[in-house]
Protein backbone atom coordinates (compact mmCIF):
# COMPACT_ATOMS: atom_id res chain seq x y z
CA UNK A 1 0.00 0.00 0.00
CA UNK A 2 3.37 2.83 0.87
CA UNK A 3 5.19 1.81 -2.32
CA UNK A 4 1.54 2.09 -4.45
CA UNK A 5 0.36 5.59 -2.61
CA UNK A 6 4.22 6.69 -3.02
CA UNK A 7 4.48 6.11 -6.81
CA UNK A 8 1.09 7.73 -7.71
CA UNK A 9 2.83 10.64 -5.76
CA UNK A 10 6.00 10.78 -7.71
CA UNK A 11 3.95 10.44 -10.84
CA UNK A 12 1.88 13.51 -10.37
CA UNK A 13 1.74 14.16 -6.70
CA UNK A 14 -2.14 14.58 -6.64
CA UNK A 15 -3.26 10.50 -7.23
CA UNK A 16 -4.15 10.57 -3.47
CA UNK A 17 -5.83 13.77 -3.10
CA UNK A 18 -8.57 12.73 -6.27
CA UNK A 19 -9.64 9.91 -4.31
CA UNK A 20 -9.74 11.70 -0.93
CA UNK A 21 -13.23 12.08 0.80
CA UNK A 22 -15.04 12.63 -2.20
CA UNK A 23 -12.85 14.87 -3.67
CA UNK A 24 -12.50 17.32 -0.39
CA UNK A 25 -8.15 17.14 -0.98
CA UNK A 26 -8.86 18.37 -4.21
CA UNK A 27 -11.37 21.06 -3.82
CA UNK A 28 -8.89 22.44 -0.78
CA UNK A 29 -5.44 21.97 -2.59
CA UNK A 30 -6.29 22.44 -6.06
CA UNK A 31 -3.19 22.82 -8.34
CA UNK A 32 -0.90 24.23 -5.10
CA UNK A 33 0.75 21.02 -5.21
CA UNK A 34 4.38 21.42 -6.97
CA UNK A 35 4.60 25.21 -7.29
CA UNK A 36 2.09 25.84 -9.99
CA UNK A 37 -1.18 27.06 -7.99
CA UNK A 38 -4.03 27.60 -10.21
CA UNK A 39 -4.19 31.92 -9.87
CA UNK A 40 -7.81 32.90 -9.09
CA UNK A 41 -8.61 29.23 -7.29
CA UNK A 42 -11.36 29.78 -4.67
CA UNK A 43 -12.55 28.31 -2.20
CA UNK A 44 -14.98 24.82 -3.42
CA UNK A 45 -18.56 25.68 -3.59
CA UNK A 46 -18.00 29.55 -3.93
CA UNK A 47 -20.04 31.11 -7.24
CA UNK A 48 -18.15 34.16 -7.74
CA UNK A 49 -18.55 37.28 -9.09
CA UNK A 50 -22.34 37.89 -8.33
CA UNK A 51 -22.18 41.29 -9.67
CA UNK A 52 -19.42 42.82 -12.36
CA UNK A 53 -15.85 43.66 -10.43
CA UNK A 54 -14.84 47.07 -10.06
CA UNK A 55 -11.53 46.30 -8.12
CA UNK A 56 -9.43 43.48 -7.99
CA UNK A 57 -7.77 44.06 -3.92
CA UNK A 58 -7.98 46.14 -1.57
CA UNK A 59 -5.66 48.27 0.89
CA UNK A 60 -7.27 48.54 4.10
CA UNK A 61 -4.90 51.17 5.92
CA UNK A 62 -5.99 50.61 9.56
CA UNK A 63 -5.72 53.92 11.77
CA UNK A 64 -5.73 51.93 15.34
CA UNK A 65 -6.86 53.85 18.18
CA UNK A 66 -9.18 55.75 16.17
CA UNK A 67 -8.28 59.54 14.40
CA UNK A 68 -9.65 62.93 15.93
CA UNK A 69 -12.74 63.31 12.92
CA UNK A 70 -13.13 66.77 14.69
CA UNK A 71 -9.13 67.61 13.91
CA UNK A 72 -8.68 66.33 10.91
CA UNK A 73 -11.56 66.01 8.58
CA UNK A 74 -15.01 66.82 9.78
CA UNK A 75 -15.26 71.00 10.35
CA UNK A 76 -16.75 72.30 12.69
CA UNK A 77 -16.23 76.18 12.68
CA UNK A 78 -19.20 77.37 14.79
CA UNK A 79 -17.55 75.61 18.23
CA UNK A 80 -14.89 77.98 18.51
CA UNK A 81 -17.58 80.56 20.44
CA UNK A 82 -18.78 77.44 22.36
CA UNK A 83 -15.22 76.68 23.86
CA UNK A 84 -15.20 75.77 27.31
CA UNK A 85 -19.19 75.90 27.63
CA UNK A 86 -21.13 72.05 28.69
CA UNK A 87 -22.29 70.06 26.47
CA UNK A 88 -25.83 70.36 25.89
CA UNK A 89 -27.49 67.30 26.85
CA UNK A 90 -30.21 67.37 23.72
CA UNK A 91 -27.15 66.50 21.66
CA UNK A 92 -25.46 63.75 24.49
CA UNK A 93 -28.95 62.31 24.32
CA UNK A 94 -27.51 59.89 27.35
CA UNK A 95 -25.25 58.25 25.30
CA UNK A 96 -22.95 55.59 27.47
CA UNK A 97 -19.89 56.70 28.17
CA UNK A 98 -16.43 55.01 28.64
CA UNK A 99 -15.17 54.11 32.27
CA UNK A 100 -12.31 57.28 31.93
CA UNK A 101 -14.75 59.98 31.36
CA UNK A 102 -18.15 58.74 33.41
CA UNK A 103 -16.60 59.77 36.30
CA UNK A 104 -16.35 63.55 34.93
CA UNK A 105 -18.18 66.28 36.82
CA UNK A 106 -18.30 68.39 33.65
CA UNK A 107 -17.94 67.65 29.31
CA UNK A 108 -16.61 70.87 28.64
CA UNK A 109 -16.68 71.77 24.18
CA UNK A 110 -13.13 71.46 22.65
CA UNK A 111 -12.96 73.13 19.64
CA UNK A 112 -10.36 71.71 17.27
CA UNK A 113 -6.85 74.22 17.84
CA UNK A 114 -6.08 73.68 14.30
CA UNK A 115 -6.76 75.43 10.84
CA UNK A 116 -8.87 73.77 8.33
CA UNK A 117 -9.05 74.66 4.49
CA UNK A 118 -11.25 73.46 1.31
CA UNK A 119 -9.27 72.02 -0.53
CA UNK A 120 -9.27 70.60 -4.93
CA UNK A 121 -12.16 71.91 -6.83
CA UNK A 122 -14.33 69.36 -4.60
CA UNK A 123 -13.94 71.89 -1.60
CA UNK A 124 -13.17 68.89 0.69
CA UNK A 125 -12.28 70.33 4.37
CA UNK A 126 -9.06 69.11 5.35
CA UNK A 127 -6.89 69.94 8.52
CA UNK A 128 -3.65 71.31 8.30
CA UNK A 129 -2.27 68.70 9.71
CA UNK A 130 -3.03 66.00 6.65
CA UNK A 131 -0.97 68.49 3.65
CA UNK A 132 -0.20 65.09 1.37
CA UNK A 133 -3.99 64.03 1.85
CA UNK A 134 -5.11 67.21 1.42
CA UNK A 135 -3.51 67.67 -1.81
CA UNK A 136 -5.10 64.80 -3.22
CA UNK A 137 -8.87 65.84 -1.96
CA UNK A 138 -10.31 65.21 -5.41
CA UNK A 139 -8.92 61.18 -5.72
CA UNK A 140 -10.53 60.93 -2.08
CA UNK A 141 -14.24 60.42 -0.94
CA UNK A 142 -14.59 61.20 2.63
CA UNK A 143 -16.95 59.66 4.68
CA UNK A 144 -17.95 61.39 7.31
CA UNK A 145 -20.90 59.71 8.72
CA UNK A 146 -19.67 56.54 9.25
CA UNK A 147 -20.82 54.81 12.91
CA UNK A 148 -20.28 51.63 15.05
CA UNK A 149 -21.47 49.65 18.16
CA UNK A 150 -18.57 49.23 20.46
CA UNK A 151 -17.27 51.93 22.20
CA UNK A 152 -14.05 50.44 23.56
CA UNK A 153 -11.26 49.62 21.06
CA UNK A 154 -10.97 45.79 21.36
CA UNK A 155 -14.43 44.98 20.34
CA UNK A 156 -14.52 47.87 18.21
CA UNK A 157 -11.39 46.81 16.05
CA UNK A 158 -12.79 43.24 16.34
CA UNK A 159 -16.12 44.20 14.83
CA UNK A 160 -14.35 46.57 12.03
CA UNK A 161 -12.82 43.39 10.77
CA UNK A 162 -15.30 40.83 11.50
CA UNK A 163 -18.43 42.26 11.91
CA UNK A 164 -18.66 40.63 15.24
CA UNK A 165 -17.80 42.35 18.52
CA UNK A 166 -16.56 38.85 20.08
CA UNK A 167 -13.53 36.67 18.42
CA UNK A 168 -13.85 33.83 16.62
CA UNK A 169 -15.02 35.25 13.24
CA UNK A 170 -13.55 35.28 10.17
CA UNK A 171 -11.52 38.83 9.06
CA UNK A 172 -12.61 40.80 6.12
CA UNK A 173 -9.14 39.69 4.55
CA UNK A 174 -10.17 36.23 5.26
CA UNK A 175 -13.45 36.50 3.94
CA UNK A 176 -11.78 37.76 0.55
CA UNK A 177 -9.21 34.91 0.19
CA UNK A 178 -12.02 32.43 0.70
CA UNK A 179 -14.92 33.73 -1.75
CA UNK A 180 -11.88 35.37 -4.35
CA UNK A 181 -8.48 33.24 -4.15
CA UNK A 182 -5.22 34.35 -4.73
CA UNK A 183 -3.91 36.27 -8.23
CA UNK A 184 -0.01 34.59 -7.40
CA UNK A 185 0.71 31.16 -6.44
CA UNK A 186 4.07 32.35 -4.36
CA UNK A 187 2.53 34.65 -2.02
CA UNK A 188 -0.41 34.78 0.77
CA UNK A 189 -3.98 36.38 -0.76
CA UNK A 190 -3.85 37.89 2.61
CA UNK A 191 -1.40 40.24 4.24
CA UNK A 192 -1.34 42.18 7.43
CA UNK A 193 1.51 44.46 8.55
CA UNK A 194 1.81 46.36 11.87
CA UNK A 195 3.35 49.87 12.56
CA UNK A 196 3.93 52.47 15.00
CA UNK A 197 3.31 52.32 18.99
CA UNK A 198 0.51 52.26 21.73
CA UNK A 199 -1.40 50.97 24.73
CA UNK A 200 -3.54 49.23 22.79
CA UNK A 201 -2.58 45.37 21.45
CA UNK A 202 -3.23 43.86 18.29
CA UNK A 203 -3.97 40.37 18.38
CA UNK A 204 -3.42 37.60 15.29
CA UNK A 205 -6.95 36.98 15.24
CA UNK A 206 -7.93 40.18 13.65
CA UNK A 207 -6.40 38.82 10.85
CA UNK A 208 -7.28 35.18 11.38
CA UNK A 209 -9.66 32.85 9.57
CA UNK A 210 -12.15 32.49 12.94
CA UNK A 211 -13.97 29.24 11.66
CA UNK A 212 -12.85 29.08 8.24
CA UNK A 213 -10.32 26.64 6.80
CA UNK A 214 -6.76 28.50 8.25
CA UNK A 215 -5.36 28.41 5.04
CA UNK A 216 -7.78 31.33 4.59
CA UNK A 217 -6.02 33.69 7.64
CA UNK A 218 -3.67 36.33 7.02
CA UNK A 219 -0.09 36.26 7.01
CA UNK A 220 1.95 38.40 9.20
CA UNK A 221 4.97 40.26 7.59
CA UNK A 222 7.24 41.15 10.32
CA UNK A 223 9.80 44.01 10.73
CA UNK A 224 12.82 42.27 11.91
CA UNK A 225 14.28 39.25 10.92
CA UNK A 226 12.95 36.63 8.59
CA UNK A 227 9.98 38.82 6.70
CA UNK A 228 7.94 35.65 7.92
CA UNK A 229 8.28 33.24 10.72
CA UNK A 230 10.51 30.88 10.27
CA UNK A 231 11.59 31.52 6.35
CA UNK A 232 15.27 30.76 6.62
CA UNK A 233 15.91 26.85 6.89
CA UNK A 234 17.90 26.02 9.57
CA UNK A 235 21.79 26.24 9.63
CA UNK A 236 23.17 23.00 7.87
CA UNK A 237 19.73 22.42 5.99
CA UNK A 238 20.00 22.92 1.94
CA UNK A 239 16.79 24.03 -0.32
CA UNK A 240 17.37 20.11 -1.89
CA UNK A 241 17.14 18.78 2.10
CA UNK A 242 14.01 20.99 2.33
CA UNK A 243 12.61 20.27 -0.49
CA UNK A 244 12.83 16.15 0.52
CA UNK A 245 11.63 16.65 3.66
CA UNK A 246 8.56 18.08 2.65
CA UNK A 247 7.90 15.67 -0.21
CA UNK A 248 8.01 13.06 2.75
CA UNK A 249 5.80 15.16 4.81
CA UNK A 250 3.48 15.19 1.59
CA UNK A 251 3.37 11.48 1.48
CA UNK A 252 2.46 10.73 5.56
CA UNK A 253 -0.02 13.85 5.36
CA UNK A 254 -1.59 13.00 1.82
CA UNK A 255 -2.41 9.36 3.08
CA UNK A 256 -3.80 10.75 6.70
CA UNK A 257 -5.86 12.86 4.51
CA UNK A 258 -7.52 10.15 2.18
CA UNK A 259 -8.30 8.18 5.33
CA UNK A 260 -10.26 11.39 7.07
CA UNK A 261 -10.74 14.18 4.85
CA UNK A 262 -9.95 16.61 6.90
CA UNK A 263 -9.72 19.86 5.35
CA UNK A 264 -7.05 20.81 7.72
CA UNK A 265 -4.68 18.27 6.70
CA UNK A 266 -5.35 19.38 2.67
CA UNK A 267 -4.26 22.98 4.32
CA UNK A 268 -1.14 22.05 5.95
CA UNK A 269 -0.31 20.47 2.74
CA UNK A 270 -0.58 23.80 0.75
CA UNK A 271 0.70 25.88 3.22
CA UNK A 272 4.03 24.31 3.47
CA UNK A 273 3.89 24.03 -0.21
CA UNK A 274 3.08 27.98 0.00
CA UNK A 275 6.07 28.34 2.82
CA UNK A 276 8.58 26.77 0.40
CA UNK A 277 7.71 29.08 -2.92
CA UNK A 278 7.54 31.95 -0.23
CA UNK A 279 11.76 30.97 0.90
CA UNK A 280 11.59 32.90 -3.28
CA UNK A 281 9.14 35.19 -4.00
CA UNK A 282 9.33 37.11 0.13
CA UNK A 283 13.32 37.91 -0.30
CA UNK A 284 12.63 39.56 -3.99
CA UNK A 285 9.24 41.38 -2.82
CA UNK A 286 11.49 43.10 0.52
CA UNK A 287 14.36 43.79 -2.00
CA UNK A 288 13.68 47.64 -2.73
CA UNK A 289 17.09 47.67 -4.29
CA UNK A 290 15.16 48.41 -7.88
CA UNK A 291 13.05 51.12 -5.90
CA UNK A 292 13.97 54.35 -7.65
CA UNK A 293 15.23 57.87 -5.57
CA UNK A 294 11.74 59.44 -6.39
CA UNK A 295 9.56 56.70 -5.32
CA UNK A 296 12.11 57.14 -1.85
CA UNK A 297 11.24 60.92 -1.98
CA UNK A 298 7.11 60.16 -2.60
CA UNK A 299 7.31 57.68 0.70
CA UNK A 300 9.31 59.50 2.56
CA UNK A 301 12.79 59.00 3.72
CA UNK A 302 11.56 56.56 6.26
CA UNK A 303 10.19 54.44 3.28
CA UNK A 304 13.77 52.80 3.22
CA UNK A 305 12.87 51.81 7.45
CA UNK A 306 12.13 48.22 7.66
CA UNK A 307 8.47 48.63 10.39
CA UNK A 308 7.76 51.98 9.71
CA UNK A 309 3.78 53.25 8.14
CA UNK A 310 5.97 54.34 4.84
CA UNK A 311 7.87 51.27 4.67
CA UNK A 312 4.57 49.20 5.05
CA UNK A 313 2.70 51.36 2.24
CA UNK A 314 5.62 50.78 -0.52
CA UNK A 315 5.48 47.47 0.21
CA UNK A 316 1.58 47.32 0.38
CA UNK A 317 1.90 48.80 -3.13
CA UNK A 318 4.94 45.71 -4.33
CA UNK A 319 2.16 43.14 -3.08
CA UNK A 320 -0.42 44.98 -5.06
CA UNK A 321 1.89 44.51 -7.94
CA UNK A 322 2.05 41.06 -7.51
CA UNK A 323 -1.34 40.07 -7.35
CA UNK A 324 -2.07 39.69 -3.26
CA UNK A 325 -5.74 40.24 -2.62
CA UNK A 326 -5.88 41.75 0.28
CA UNK A 327 -3.24 44.32 2.27
CA UNK A 328 -4.03 45.54 5.81
CA UNK A 329 -1.93 48.53 7.36
CA UNK A 330 -2.22 48.51 11.06
CA UNK A 331 -0.90 51.68 12.64
CA UNK A 332 -0.73 52.20 15.78
CA UNK A 333 -0.52 55.78 18.16
CA UNK A 334 -4.42 57.30 17.46
CA UNK A 335 -5.75 56.63 21.13
CA UNK A 336 -5.49 60.52 22.57
CA UNK A 337 -7.10 60.47 25.97
CA UNK A 338 -4.71 63.60 27.03
CA UNK A 339 -2.11 65.73 25.21
CA UNK A 340 -4.21 65.34 21.81
CA UNK A 341 -2.55 68.51 19.85
CA UNK A 342 1.11 67.44 20.46
CA UNK A 343 -0.14 63.71 19.71
CA UNK A 344 -2.02 63.52 17.18
CA UNK A 345 0.52 65.43 15.31
CA UNK A 346 3.17 63.26 15.75
CA UNK A 347 0.84 60.34 14.40
CA UNK A 348 -0.36 62.65 11.21
CA UNK A 349 3.70 63.60 10.41
CA UNK A 350 4.30 59.56 10.32
CA UNK A 351 1.05 58.46 7.84
CA UNK A 352 0.06 61.66 6.12
CA UNK A 353 2.62 61.73 3.18
CA UNK A 354 3.00 57.45 2.82
CA UNK A 355 -0.26 57.19 2.71
CA UNK A 356 -1.19 60.03 0.09
CA UNK A 357 2.34 58.63 -1.79
CA UNK A 358 0.25 55.47 -2.24
CA UNK A 359 -2.32 56.78 -3.90
CA UNK A 360 -0.76 58.52 -6.26
CA UNK A 361 1.69 55.65 -6.34
CA UNK A 362 -1.03 53.27 -7.29
CA UNK A 363 -2.25 55.63 -9.95
CA UNK A 364 0.43 56.32 -11.85
CA UNK A 365 1.01 52.71 -12.10
CA UNK A 366 -2.26 52.08 -13.34
CA UNK A 367 -3.16 50.14 -10.13
CA UNK A 368 -5.46 52.95 -8.86
CA UNK A 369 -8.37 51.74 -11.50
CA UNK A 370 -8.31 48.12 -10.22
CA UNK A 371 -7.14 49.06 -6.24
CA UNK A 372 -9.58 50.17 -3.55
CA UNK A 373 -7.68 52.19 -0.69
CA UNK A 374 -9.31 52.80 2.89
CA UNK A 375 -8.36 55.01 5.56
CA UNK A 376 -9.83 55.05 9.10
CA UNK A 377 -9.71 53.44 12.88
CA UNK A 378 -12.25 51.80 14.89
CA UNK A 379 -14.23 54.91 15.87
CA UNK A 380 -14.49 58.41 16.29
CA UNK A 381 -13.68 60.95 19.48
CA UNK A 382 -15.72 63.10 21.43
CA UNK A 383 -16.52 67.06 21.12
CA UNK A 384 -15.99 67.22 24.99
CA UNK A 385 -13.16 67.55 26.48
CA UNK A 386 -11.43 64.63 28.51
CA UNK A 387 -9.09 65.56 31.42
CA UNK A 388 -8.26 69.64 31.74
CA UNK A 389 -8.90 71.69 29.21
CA UNK A 390 -6.35 74.89 28.41
CA UNK A 391 -5.38 77.09 26.23
CA UNK A 392 -3.15 74.84 24.46
CA UNK A 393 -4.09 71.30 25.37
CA UNK A 394 -6.84 69.23 25.67
CA UNK A 395 -7.55 65.18 25.09
CA UNK A 396 -10.90 63.63 23.77
CA UNK A 397 -12.75 60.30 24.62
CA UNK A 398 -14.01 57.24 22.45
CA UNK A 399 -16.49 58.05 20.56
CA UNK A 400 -18.47 55.31 18.27
CA UNK A 401 -21.97 57.47 17.37
CA UNK A 402 -19.61 59.41 14.28
CA UNK A 403 -16.33 59.35 12.62
CA UNK A 404 -14.52 60.04 9.43
CA UNK A 405 -13.26 57.77 6.52
CA UNK A 406 -11.82 57.95 3.33
CA UNK A 407 -11.77 55.86 0.36
CA UNK A 408 -9.94 55.91 -3.02
CA UNK A 409 -9.88 54.17 -6.06
CA UNK A 410 -11.99 51.49 -7.96
CA UNK A 411 -15.55 52.53 -8.44
CA UNK A 412 -15.45 54.79 -5.55
CA UNK A 413 -16.37 58.40 -6.44
CA UNK A 414 -13.40 60.90 -5.59
CA UNK A 415 -13.84 64.25 -5.20
CA UNK A 416 -17.21 63.93 -3.29
CA UNK A 417 -17.57 63.88 0.65
CA UNK A 418 -20.51 62.07 2.07
CA UNK A 419 -22.57 62.01 5.53
CA UNK A 420 -22.94 64.77 7.71
CA UNK A 421 -23.08 65.50 11.72
CA UNK A 422 -24.59 67.59 13.61
CA UNK A 423 -22.60 70.55 14.64
CA UNK A 424 -20.96 68.83 17.67
CA UNK A 425 -19.76 66.03 15.22
CA UNK A 426 -21.97 63.71 17.36
CA UNK A 427 -24.53 62.52 15.89
CA UNK A 428 -25.00 62.12 12.60
CA UNK A 429 -27.98 64.23 10.59
CA UNK A 430 -28.00 62.41 7.28
CA UNK A 431 -26.57 59.48 5.18
CA UNK A 432 -25.18 57.58 7.78
CA UNK A 433 -23.14 54.65 6.92
CA UNK A 434 -22.64 51.67 9.61
CA UNK A 435 -19.32 49.27 9.12
CA UNK A 436 -21.86 46.68 7.69
CA UNK A 437 -22.70 48.68 5.05
CA UNK A 438 -18.84 49.57 4.17
CA UNK A 439 -17.56 46.02 4.38
CA UNK A 440 -21.02 45.24 1.78
CA UNK A 441 -19.77 48.29 -0.20
CA UNK A 442 -16.40 46.66 -0.41
CA UNK A 443 -17.18 43.34 -1.15
CA UNK A 444 -19.74 45.17 -4.11
CA UNK A 445 -16.92 46.33 -5.75
CA UNK A 446 -14.91 43.09 -5.72
CA UNK A 447 -18.07 41.61 -7.31
CA UNK A 448 -19.23 39.48 -4.63
CA UNK A 449 -22.67 39.82 -3.12
CA UNK A 450 -22.25 40.06 1.14
CA UNK A 451 -26.00 38.32 1.07
CA UNK A 452 -24.17 35.56 -0.97
CA UNK A 453 -20.90 34.78 0.65
CA UNK A 454 -21.44 32.27 3.34
CA UNK A 455 -19.95 29.55 4.90
CA UNK A 456 -21.90 27.11 7.16
CA UNK A 457 -20.84 26.66 10.71
CA UNK A 458 -22.13 24.79 13.38
CA UNK A 459 -25.29 24.54 11.39
CA UNK A 460 -25.69 28.01 10.92
CA UNK A 461 -24.57 30.23 7.56
CA UNK A 462 -22.42 33.21 8.42
CA UNK A 463 -21.60 36.42 6.96
CA UNK A 464 -19.25 39.08 6.99
CA UNK A 465 -22.25 41.04 7.33
CA UNK A 466 -24.03 38.90 9.92
CA UNK A 467 -27.68 40.04 8.98
CA UNK A 468 -27.11 43.31 8.39
CA UNK A 469 -25.33 45.75 5.71
CA UNK A 470 -26.11 47.49 2.79
CA UNK A 471 -24.10 48.88 -0.49
CA UNK A 472 -23.92 52.58 -0.09
CA UNK A 473 -24.83 53.26 -3.83
CA UNK A 474 -23.66 57.02 -3.27
CA UNK A 475 -20.28 56.58 -2.64
CA UNK A 476 -19.57 54.14 -6.25
CA UNK A 477 -19.14 55.89 -9.52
Amino acid sequence: MFGTIEQQLWRGRRGILGRSAGGLGLAALGGLLGGEAAAGQVAAGVDVPHVLPRAKRVIFLFQSGAPSQLDLFDYKPGLRSLRGTELPDSVRQGQRLTGMTSSQSAFPVAPTMFRFRQRGSSGAWVSDLLPRTAAIADRLCFVRSMHTEAINHDPAITFFQTGAQLAGRPSLGSWLSYGLGSENSDLPAFVAMISGTGDQPLYDRLWGSGFLPTRYAGVKFRSQGDPVLYLSNPAGISREVRRGLLDDLQLLNGMRLEQTGDSEIATRIAQYEMAYRMQSSVPELTDLSSESAGTFEMYGEDSRRPGSFAWNCLMARRLCERGVRFVQLFHRGWDQHLELPKNIGLQCRMTDQPAAALVLDLEQRGLLEDTVVVWGGEFGRTVYCQGKLTSSDYGRDHHPRCFSMWLAGAGIRGGQTWGETDDFSYNIVRDPVHVHDLNATLLHLLGVDHLRLTYKFQGRHYRLTDVHGNVVRGLLV
